[in-house]
């Protein structure tokens, strides 16, 4: 019988970034953008508070942009700092390779299972979807799901108890099966 988990975002993750002023080395997003217009050129920044000092850091979106070129919808977002176009641009590789940036997405997720008991049957397929890019340990997953410790999960993998098509070491932010023989 397969069964289907999501992993789904609870919050906005951290940003990973060092601080300037403290030396601490994460951000939160303020929820607020900054948006810059020089004649008809126009610069976009995300700001992110530093968890420690609260000092704020600009995370750059749109940069020296023609106004013409942007999208109407996309301006009208910005000026409204609209909070999903937040989670979409912290989600952005663009946008994270651009400002050197990385989140932290701890306790920033959930796994829901919808209920279901990993231990109700003898094999048991199981589909993971992922609702956002959040990278993680599928060995986390499934001893969190299955309500298993990280220990037996890796001994049911080297027995063959444990199989999938993607490899379960490692972290993965995309889609998986994996199937479970007791």
């Amino acid at each position: 019988m397969l069964k289907n988990w999501v992993v789904v975002p609870t919050c906005l993750p951290l940003v990973r970034r060092r601080c300037h002023a403290c030396a601490s080395e994460r951000f939160r997003a303020s929820g607020k953008f900054r948006v810059n217009a020089n004649h008809k050129l126009i610069d976009a920044w995300l700001l992110a508070l530093c968890i420690a000092c609260e000092e704020t850091a600009k995370l750059t979106v749109l940069e020296r942009m023609n106004v013409r070129s942007i999208r109407p919808e996309l301006l009208d977002r910005l000026h409204d700092n609209d909070p999903g176009l937040i989670v979409e641009l912290l989600q952005d590789p663009a946008v994270q390779r651009r400002n050197r940036i990385v989140l932290d997405w701890d306790n920033a997720w959930r796994l829901d299972t919808g209920g279901s008991d990993c231990m109700d049957s003898e094999v048991i397929d199981v589909s993971v979807h992922f609702a956002a890019r959040i990278p993680v340990r599928p060995v986390r997953l499934i001893a969190e799901g299955c309500g298993l410790s990280r220990g037996e999960v890796e001994r049911l993998i080297v027995k063959g108890k444990l199989v999938s098509a993607v490899r379960l070491s490692g972290k993965l932010s995309g889609d998986f099966t994996f199937t479970l023989k007791r």
